[in-house]
């Protein structure tokens, strides 16, 4: 199986703590969207503080929902230039799920 993922390089201006918020708040929307049992089945993600790195998992629908609502809030709170989004394959990422996000 393939793995979908994006990877956000978020700049220096943004603040990575309120990053991490942002993609929290997308997960609970998307947890809205297809309910909370699904998202905590099939969301993947992770946080790289040090590094200023978000990567999201689009393998399924919920993946690609959160990345979705995940650009948005960064687009609202930081501006266009505030970050990068570069689309992976098959990158080995070490991603989360929400249950370890939310500890």
């Amino acid at each position: 199986m393939t793995k979908s993922e994006f990877r956000f390089q978020i700049g220096e201006g943004a603040s990575m703590p309120a990053v991490e918020d942002s993609l929290l708040m997308s997960v609970i929307a998307a947890e809205g969207i297809h309910g909370r049992a699904k998202v905590r089945l099939q969301a993947r993600f992770n946080v790289d503080l040090g590094q200023r790195i978000c990567t999201i998992n689009a393998d399924n629908q919920v993946g690609g929902d959160i990345a979705k609502i995940f650009v948005e809030f960064l687009l609202l709170d930081n501006g266009d230039d505030a970050f990068r989004i570069v689309g992976m394959t098959d990158s080995g990422c070490r991603c989360s799920n929400l249950d370890e996000a939310r500890r």
